[in-house]
């Protein structure tokens, strides 16, 4: 999956441009934002949890932190991350890559209403070297996301 399934995810749309190879490696909020010349918290960073046996990835802005408070309201249980080691073989993509896009198909998806406040902003592209560029009504229409929530602690800038 990876690199490859997020790149023909976006050429079946016609889209291809908006995945972006970097030499260097954007595995951060840090490193992507400085490569990308853009506000880190235009980076939408995934994060990997588990929810009721089954993984689930959210997207939120690069400059948010998960609220435990928040978060257990939405799911119903505390927020449990996924193991390093098991992202990969959970999601289909690396940590440090991992996106909101050609995901295993047993993952849901929820985007962080973070993310709302910018037109344009910076997925994971399936590895530490690519990375997508879209708008926020393609990062909602390309991750098929369950929908919009709120789990993050009040972001810098609000």
């Amino acid at each position: 999956m990876s690199v490859k399934s997020v790149r023909e995810l976006f050429k079946e749309v016609g889209l291809e441009g908006l995945v972006l190879y970097n030499e260097t490696v954007s595995d951060t909020v840090e490193n992507a934002a400085a490569l990308l010349k853009c506000q880190p918290a235009q980076i939408a960073k995934t994060m990997s949890f588990i929810v009721n046996d089954a993984p689930i990835v959210i997207a939120v802005s690069g400059d948010a932190k998960i609220d435990n408070g928040k978060y257990k309201a939405v799911f119903k249980t505390k927020a449990k991350m996924i193991p390093f080691q098991e992202v990969e073989l959970l999601t289909g993509h690396i940590p440090g890559g991992i996106c909101p896009f050609a995901l295993k198909e047993n993952v849901k998806v929820y985007l962080d209403i973070s993310l709302k406040r910018f037109d344009l902003v910076y997925t994971g592209g399936g590895d530490e070297h690519n990375t997508v560029k879209v708008t926020i009504g393609q990062l909602e229409q390309f991750s098929a996301a369950q929908g919009w929530i709120d789990v993050c602690k009040d972001w810098a800038g609000i």
